[in-house]
């Protein structure tokens, strides 16, 4: 859900503002802007922090604002689009040298299932195990790494294929691009950390269980020493 509001939202409605109902693209970039914007006043009030990916999708509008004003050469038009979607690429990229990898607002739910043991499993993972940590940081470097490869290689085919060649290319290269990240990082950092998780909330399930069996066993030996000091009374 996250995702889907900070950047699925933004960014599909980008393209149907520009695409389905013919605005300019400083319009749609313009009204694209409003969820972000108010998602990321909404966490400093709230709470205080910052949205890291809401504000990072109003970011790269802001770019796209400044970059709108570049016109007549189609190549440097395709090229600009590149250069709009490199802002992402790049700064998940940056925050995976951070405690918070931008790309962890939409891993954390996949890999929980949303459920309360699941997230309580994760954060202890993320405080105690240098190995979940790794895969945390992985999925979002592997994300960032194929956005930015992705718009080098839309940039370089701008100047070296023909413009009407990169027009439909460039869209291959983004779901090519999306579908390899997807592929590697779920593969290489989602699915394992969801096997931690999965065997934490067994751990963690069967110390329960065994913290109330031990428990119990003085309580059962109590009961069976005051049965027996009744049964000699009697």
């Amino acid at each position: 859900m996250p995702l889907i509001v900070d950047a699925g939202i933004p960014l599909g409605s980008y393209y149907l503002l520009s695409d389905g109902f013919g605005m300019s693209t400083v319009a749609a970039l313009g009204w694209s802007s409003v969820v972000p914007a108010l998602r990321t006043v909404w966490s400093l009030v709230k709470s205080r922090s910052v949205n890291g990916l809401a504000l990072l999708i109003l970011i790269v509008n802001v770019v796209g604002l400044a970059l709108s004003t570049v016109a007549g050469d189609p190549r440097l038009m395709l090229a600009k689009d590149s250069g709009v979607s490199s802002v992402v690429g790049i700064a998940i990229l940056l925050s995976v040298r951070t405690k918070r990898p931008l790309m962890t607002a939409g891993l954390k739910p996949w890999v929980t299932k949303g459920s309360a043991a699941g997230n309580a499993a994760w954060d202890r993972l993320l405080a105690d195990s240098e190995r979940f940590r790794r895969a945390e940081r992985r999925f979002s470097a592997i994300w960032g790494t194929a956005l930015l490869t992705e718009c080098v290689l839309k940039v370089i085919g701008a100047y070296t294929l023909p413009v009407d060649t990169m027009v439909w290319l460039g869209t291959v290269m983004t779901i090519v691009a999306i579908l390899l990240a997807m592929f590697i990082a779920g593969g290489s950092s989602a699915d394992p950390m969801e096997k931690m998780v999965k065997a934490e909330i067994e751990r963690t399930a069967g110390t329960g269980e065994g913290e109330a069996g031990t428990a119990a066993a003085p309580a059962a030996a109590d009961a069976s020493a005051a049965t027996a000091a009744v049964g000699a009374g009697s």
